[in-house]
């Protein structure tokens, strides 16, 4: 505890007890958001008489950092300039430098992408619709588009009627979300179901035939909120027919009984009609208000729950009363904030990787680690598929996989690639990818990738003659792991390739290193 209790007296004796705000600049205020949320997080740990992991080393921080942010590991000489780098501050300069990198736009319309279209993953077809809407999400990022615009213009995209449906868009030169009502097909149902579990962190679609039996919502409110998507039809079959909308149509039918559903607020505040305003017009200004009480709460556990792999509620799309947030303070104080600073994802990003939270070890000192949501020490998380892809085709050298390359991960005659990887939802629950780790031991990518001779990067790592057996080994190691080899496993490998390994040669004993490294839990998951 008394590591505690000096990080408790610190954090006090900078004055970070009360508002920190009065020092200027964006990221003047993360720093000082950052403080807050290690100070409300260490004033849990005290209450509970818990001891907080030590911090995580640099090359782990980096990597964690990498995979976060932009989806990938650092490269080589990414880890090794950061590790050689004797700066203090070299922490907070590699996430501006990631946040300011093609990597993160990459990376969060993928995560965007996955979360507006889960439909993709098991259907074909909707994969046409998911690259439509990740090139939308691209310039959505790109431009730093704060968040409660871009949930607008989802929600009020117009219905264009044209006889080629979404097809229509992709001709388009400027993006659109219109791919998001397609893969709904347009039901009011679907959209009213999906929007507020994305973008209120509500669970209605339990209440679409009958009362929620846990919560408080009523078929009535479902079909209420419903009623606001109820001008929109769908002009065919299937999720390419056209879309048109009745743009002034509040109501809806309440399917299998004679009653008709008022677009109506889930806060139960009665919307206030505008002459020629479309209900999904009025709807987007209620969601996106500052005021919403849903609204920038839900989105802050949502990037909370994919920085720590657990949400300060979870489930992350399950806001209400009776599933009561970890830290009540800490996710007031990130709406707020998150508010405050106009939306802006990567505000909030830079605030939660700057806190000491967020950079603690994966391994606690204890026998019995504290409960996840204490966030004493960062859980193990699983990674997904773009950033297993990623991370492999970066530390293998080959810049960007091919088609072929991708299916080759996997065996085709083995279970389905996606179902190898853990849910948005299930991201701590990292036993999971134990599946990834067999399919990687034997696949034909892996083979080429550390056979001596066909990779090109482990041939110009063997054949490099400024390179001895020591700077060998470390240089794999920071290709895969993003760091330098401890001493004990530098002196175990440098015997192992100097004697030759299982067939006396060094080069393919070096390659047997590389392959262990790459099939290591420490490569697969994130910790």
């Amino acid at each position: 505890m008394a590591h505690l209790r000096l990080w408790i007296a610190a954090l006090t004796a900078a004055g970070l007890a009360g508002p920190v705000w009065a020092e200027s600049g964006t990221r003047a205020d993360a720093r000082a958001l950052a403080a807050k949320i290690d100070q409300l997080i260490a004033a849990r740990w005290a209450a509970n008489k818990v001891t907080p992991a030590p911090l995580a080393d640099d090359g782990t921080f980096l990597r964690r950092l990498s995979l976060d942010v932009i989806g990938r590991i650092p490269s080589a000489s990414e880890a090794r300039r950061f590790l050689d780098d004797p700066t203090s501050d070299k922490r907070e300069q590699a996430i501006e430098r990631l946040l300011d990198s093609p990597g993160y736009i990459s990376h969060f319309a993928n995560i965007w992408r996955d979360l507006l279209l889960p439909e993709a993953k098991a259907d074909f077809q909707q994969r046409f619709l998911s690259n439509l809407i990740e090139r939308w999400l691209r310039k959505q990022f790109t431009d730093n588009v704060p968040y409660d615009q871009m949930v607008r213009e989802l929600l009020t995209v117009p219905m264009p009627g044209d006889r080629r449906g979404v097809f229509a868009v992709f001709q388009q030169d400027e993006p659109s979300p219109l791919a998001f009502y397609s893969s709904k097909q347009g039901k009011p149902e679907n959209l009213a179901a999906s929007t507020t579990r994305l973008f209120l962190g509500i669970r209605l679609e339990c209440a679409q035939c009958h009362n929620h039996p846990f919560s408080r919502w009523t078929r009535e409110q479902f079909w209420g909120q419903a009623a606001f998507f109820g001008g929109i039809h769908s002009q065919g079959q299937g999720i390419f027919s056209p879309l048109s909308e009745v743009s002034d149509r509040r109501e809806l039918a309440i399917p299998g009984t004679e009653r008709v559903a008022q677009a109506r607020f889930l806060d139960g505040k009665e919307p206030q009609w505008r002459y020629k305003v479309s209900a999904r017009n009025t709807l987007a200004d209620w969601m996106t208000d500052p005021n919403n009480p849903y609204f920038a709460r839900a989105a802050v556990n949502r990037l909370w729950a994919h920085f720590f792999g657990i949400g300060i509620v979870e489930p992350v799309d399950d806001l209400n009363d009776e599933n009561q947030p970890s830290h009540p303070e800490l996710l007031d104080e990130l709406a707020h904030q998150f508010v405050r600073h106009g939306f802006d994802f990567r505000f909030l990003i830079r605030a939660i990787t700057l806190s000491k939270t967020y950079q603690l070890s994966s391994t606690h000192p204890s026998a019995t680690p504290p409960d996840l949501r204490l966030f004493a020490y960062m859980p193990v998380k699983g990674l997904s598929q773009d950033q297993l892809l990623a991370s492999l085709s970066l530390a293998i050298g080959v810049p960007s996989l091919t088609a072929n390359q991708r299916r080759n991960v996997f065996d085709p005659s083995q279970m389905s690639f996606q179902d190898k990887f853990v849910s948005q939802d299930q991201r701590t629950e990292y036993q999971t990818s134990i599946p990834q780790a067999l399919a990687l031991m034997n696949n034909r990518l892996i083979a080429e990738a550390t056979h001596p001779e066909r990779s090109q990067f482990l041939a110009s790592v063997i054949n490099a003659p400024f390179l001895d057996t020591e700077g060998r080994i470390e240089t794999l190691y920071l290709a895969a792991l993003a760091r330098k080899p401890r001493p004990d496993e530098l002196a175990k490998h440098r015997r192992y390739v100097e004697t030759g390994g299982a067939v006396k040669d060094p080069k393919a004993a070096l390659s047997d290193v590389f392959w262990a490294l790459l099939n290591s839990p420490e490569f697969f998951l994130n910790h």
